[in-house]
């Protein structure tokens, strides 16, 4: 069993593997994305969170996701263009993955089970749930969907 966010590799959105043990000692809000959703315009709201808290040790980390009615069909690289031209994304956007059932990445694996959702539910409901990290790797909170980046910033600034 995993002991932290660190034990884990994710794949960038170029495919190389990426180990999450790079991000030790930041505070680490985590979020599963998609470029089509309702909620996609959140991408501004979390750009604005890395602007100004990155060098107090902020990380965010995208993780694009199909499995919500298809909202992330786009390979890695256009995500990634995405991203950039529409949010000057400067935060890393990793690979798609999934985060419900049987294929789920192994982090989501872990993250839901450390900080699982209403009721104690473990899968995820939709795109932009975010999970924010202490600094020693710990999974601290899960934030819904419809909670807009803004409304973390009193519990990032908290772990700062």
């Amino acid at each position: 069993m995993a002991a932290s966010i660190y034990d884990f590799t994710a794949q960038d959105f170029k495919g190389d593997e990426v180990s999450l043990a790079d991000y030790k000692d930041k505070v680490v809000l985590i979020v599963n994305t998609a470029s089509a959703c309702g909620f996609t315009p959140q991408y501004k709201g979390l750009q604005e969170l890395y602007d100004k808290y990155k060098d107090q040790g902020l990380e965010i980390l995208a993780f694009p996701c199909n499995q919500f009615k298809e909202q992330e069909k786009g390979s890695n690289e256009e995500i990634k263009s995405f991203c950039d031209l529409q949010f000057n994304i400067k935060f890393p956007v990793f690979g798609k993955i999934d985060v419900n059932g049987d294929n789920a990445h192994p982090l989501y694996k872990y993250l839901k089970k450390q900080a699982p959702g209403i009721l104690g539910s473990e899968s995820i409901k939709w795109n932009f749930t975010k999970f924010l990290i202490g600094r020693d790797g710990q999974s601290v909170e899960r934030f819904a969907t419809i909670t807009k980046p803004a409304a973390i910033e009193g519990a990032i600034k908290a772990l700062l």
